[in-house]
Formats: structure tokens, sequence, C-alpha cells
């Protein structure tokens, strides 16, 4: 049974494939995850460019869907919405290359999520179209996609001087038996975090050790409710940036 399908697109991760195909891991809005392969040619008269599958390129997609087809075939790629000025900001770049790295395993294995693809998009969109005080952008990002895939950790319970065990999503008043939770300095850290989202994240100033540092806490909670989460590759770029 095959239907076509028209969709819009999140490019995830791409890379090259024998001479003159390359595979393409997609987050569609109609299927969720999908993986495309694709010919790819250098003539200005090709209908699919590489171009065109840049991490976190948004696309509009038209394919015949084969349920039980490992990769699946376009029938038509276009761009549905250009960036105006992620390609050409540095830092809009690397933190875009470092979420889509973190995107690719964080919803790998997810269906059909429409309010999930419209966070993505709309924040993607975000990017592109502030001039500052995005510095704080791919913590936001992070924590708040937890909301969409069923881990956000419970944070209304801070008190000074309390914990946050890891594994829970809770705050606790004393250390857990085990070793995956935060000192009451990052506890801390992390309540004043939790506070921002994309409108008052500029409002938050952290030093570049504290900004790193909560990357790494984020992360770490991930790898616990995430099966295989591992190490991004993208992530010492991200660092070296904000040093």
């Amino acid at each position: 049974m095959t239907m076509i399908i028209k969709s819009r697109a999140i490019v995830l991760h791409s890379f090259k494939f024998g001479e003159d195909k390359i595979i393409v891991d997609l987050f569609t809005e109609e299927h969720g995850r999908v993986s495309f392969v694709a010919p790819i040619s250098s003539s200005a008269k090709a209908k699919i460019k590489k171009q065109y599958f840049q991490p976190f390129s948004i696309l509009d997609v038209e394919y015949d869907y084969r349920q039980k087809q490992g990769l699946q075939k376009f029938k038509y790629v276009g761009i549905a919405f250009p960036f105006v000025s992620v390609p050409f900001d540095q830092y809009k770049m690397v933190i875009s290359l470092f979420l889509a790295e973190f995107t690719f395993y964080a919803i790998r294995g997810e269906q059909k999520n429409i309010p999930l693809f419209g966070y993505v998009i709309n924040s993607l969109k975000w990017l592109d179209s502030c001039s500052e005080g995005f510095t704080n952008f791919h913590l936001v990002y992070m924590i708040h996609l937890l909301k969409f895939i069923g881990f956000y950790p419970n944070l209304d319970d801070y008190e000074k001087g309390c914990y946050f065990d890891l594994r829970s999503g809770c705050y606790i008043s004393m250390p857990p038996f085990h070793r995956e939770y935060l000192s009451t300095d990052d506890t801390s850290l992390l309540s004043t975090f939790c506070r921002m989202d994309y409108s008052n994240m500029h409002f938050f100033k952290m030093s570049h050790i504290e900004r790193n540092r909560l990357v790494d806490v984020v992360l770490s909670y991930y790898r616990l409710h995430v099966p295989k989460f591992p190490e991004l590759k993208s992530y010492d770029v991200l660092k070296e940036l904000y040093r």
C-alpha cells in the first residue's frame, strides 16, 4: 500500500551515500521521523539540490510513502521557509547545528506529533527573526522540548538549599542514595534557568561557565531518560563559541 504525502519537514541529519546519493533524516509534520534516499547532482538544473538538506532547513516535501520501505523517495523537495539570518550569523549557525544534532537524538523514533513539530518550527523562526538577546536560546529550547517528549521535570517545589534528583526529575531536601543528582549550587542555577522563555531570556545574565555548565546538566538529564543518547560532536564547537 502506498500513498502520496505532502508535508512540511525539518532536516535533522544527512550524509553522502555512494557517489551520487544522499540519505536524509527528516522530522515530518505528517509522519514524524522519516528517512529518505535521494540522488544528488551538481547540475544547476537538478530538481533536488544538496543545499536543501542543511541541518534544520525547513522544507516542503512530497513523497510516495511505502510503509514497509526503510528509505523513502522524494517526488518533490522545496524550501518552505528561507532563513534570512541563521546561515549568515556565526553564533546562530553554531547554535542551529548543535540543536539539529541534539534534536536528531532527542526525538529518535518519534511518530507524528503536531505540537512537537510546531514547537521546533516556531523556535527556528524565532531564532531567525531575532536580532539580539539569543545567547540562551539553546538552553531554553532544550528544556522546553522536554514538555513534548514526556520527561519534563517537576520544577514547582524549589527551596533554597535543596537538591535536584536527575533520575526522578524532582527537587529533594536531602541527597539521594545514587549519584545522579545536582549540588545545591547547580540546583539553584537550574531553578533560575527554568524561569526562562524566548521572550524573557535576555534578562537573565549568566557567565560562559554557568551557561556551559547548564548545558552539561541538561544533556545529562537527557542521557538518563532518552535511550542511547550519545555525546554530541557539535557540543565542543558550541563551548568554544561561548568561552
